[in-house]
């Protein structure tokens, strides 16, 4: 069996895509997968399951969650090594005079095919910093989040992915919890 954490974008956002962490684990658990566990109300669920190629994992809790609630969720599943992997390369987290309160991950569903990396930076705000991986995108916003014009629906639409963005805290949580039930 493997561990897995699974991102929802979009849910319990503005009084819209309401999922209670109850329903939602159910439906974890329905779908056979064990020690199920869900981190703050934003979609964020770690459990165990067989193992099975992630973008078949993606779809499947995607689709159970429609057939469930009745609305489209965008999922990314990620193996813990996957997590950890994005983790320990986060290019902001060594740097000693950056506030890691203010960092974030933008979570992509795929590797971008090509996209223009200064029409996103041009967007950056002082002394903001973006960096780009294969399956994530690092972002330091010190004037918070909620002003950066570096958002997820702008990182989506420049590469052309799906992208769900967690902040650092919540990420190496996600990480904690899933070491946890190993």
């Amino acid at each position: 069996m493997g561990t897995y954490i699974s991102i929802l974008r979009g849910i319990n956002v503005s009084g819209h895509k309401i999922i209670k962490m109850d329903a939602l684990r159910n439906l974890y658990e329905n779908m056979g997968f064990v020690n199920v566990i869900t981190y703050v109300q934003s979609g964020n669920v770690i459990f165990k399951g067989e193992d099975i190629e992630i973008k078949n994992l993606e779809k499947q809790i995607s689709q159970q969650i429609e057939k469930e609630f009745g609305f489209q969720v965008p999922v990314i599943v990620l193996s813990i090594d996957k997590l950890k992997h994005i983790i320990d390369n986060n290019p902001f987290a060594e740097d000693k005079n950056k506030d890691k309160s203010f960092f974030h991950i933008t979570f992509l569903s795929s590797i971008p095919e090509k996209y223009d990396t200064n029409i996103i930076e041009d967007k950056k705000q002082d002394e903001e910093g973006i960096s780009f991986s294969d399956y994530a995108v690092y972002l330091y916003c010190p004037n918070g989040y909620g002003r950066t014009k570096l958002t997820n629906n702008f990182i989506e639409s420049k590469l052309k992915v799906g992208a769900t963005t967690r902040n650092w805290k919540t990420t190496q949580e996600l990480l904690k919890i899933a070491e946890q039930i190993i």
